[in-house]
């Protein structure tokens, strides 16, 4: 176990948070988590957090880091994490990263490359033109351009999309050959664990979820939110479950089209989580598609771990 680490990935609804609660109980070992969007405070139950009982069992890091008006990327997450985890060796115990955001994942295990490539000209020429022709037109530029890029980048999220073509025009590579050629890989032994699911399994899990979401008061935290000053101009605040939201609240969606909505944009996410975890072929997949308790799933996590 010494200089080991877990890396529990897949997509959302998965399972992924309680079969990691399950492992650290057994594993002597604290969680840190790989959520782009766990990061904020106040966004609570549209991110599906650890509840307070989960929290208090078993540590966790990089929850309730920042308010939803910070920056915060990928790059600093990478740095931080990587450090938290150095020390969670040192105490002897076990980290287990845990997420669906496969950016922070990577930015974890491989490293993310250095700022170059930025350039307040091109950017604010590619600002301009989504502006006037809109994220499609970017989108299948960058596809042309770098297709694993386009691929992985899930929409609503136009400036990533800006800063993968602003890389590639101000540096003559893809942003794609940026990651692989400036990787710097952490100095740890890495166990990937991913678990697949049957997708109509999967979407059966993300429709109940968004229903649960709203029952336990999605709603009110967005109404808290904008009470608090924060709307959806914020890039935290720009993501399925809370845009939808938004929409609710200004009268432009009825709360079943809501509810659909957001059910619907959460399946296309996880469509794209398994896209972009498909491809690292070091991951160790579990089919939890059959009927197993979490103790199960955990043993066989385990047996994984035992082989390295």
């Amino acid at each position: 176990m010494e200089n080991l680490v877990l890396a529990l990935v897949g997509p959302t609804a998965s399972g992924k948070t309680a079969l990691s609660i399950e492992l650290a109980a057994r594993m002597n070992a604290e969680i840190v988590s790989a959520d782009s969007r766990q990061v904020y405070r106040f966004l609570d139950i549209g991110t599906a957090k650890p509840s307070l009982d989960q929290s208090q069992a078993i540590p966790h890091h990089f929850i309730d880091v920042v308010n939803p008006d910070e920056e915060y990327s990928a790059g600093v997450y990478g740095i931080a994490a990587r450090t938290a985890i150095s020390e969670i060796i040192h105490r002897g115990k076990l980290p287990i990263l845990v997420g669906g955001s496969g950016l922070y994942i990577k930015s974890v295990i491989d490293g993310l490359f250095d700022s170059s490539g930025r350039h307040k000209n091109v950017r604010r020429r590619l600002e301009e033109r989504l502006a006037s022709e809109g994220e499609d037109v970017l989108r299948e530029e960058l596809r042309r351009i770098d297709p694993t890029s386009a691929e992985a980048i899930e929409r609503g999220k136009p400036r990533r999309i800006i800063r993968a073509i602003e890389v590639f025009e101000k540096t003559g590579k893809t942003i794609s050959q940026h990651f692989v050629e400036q990787s710097t890989p952490l100095p740890h032994h890495i166990v990937q664990v991913g678990l697949n699911i049957k997708r109509s399994m999967l979407y059966e899990r993300i429709n109940e979820r968004v229903l649960h979401m709203i029952r336990l008061g999605l709603i009110d935290e967005v109404r808290s939110l904008q009470a608090k000053g924060y709307d959806e101009s914020l890039n935290s605040l720009h993501t399925v479950g809370y845009r939808e939201t938004f929409e609710f609240l200004r009268g432009e969606l009825s709360l079943d089209g809501m509810t659909a909505k957001i059910q619907q944009k959460t399946r296309n996410f996880a469509k794209r989580q398994m896209t972009w975890f498909r491809s690292d072929k070091r991951i160790h997949w579990i089919d939890c598609s059959e009927t197993e308790s979490v103790g199960e799933l955990a043993s066989r996590v385990q047996s994984i771990l035992s082989r390295g």
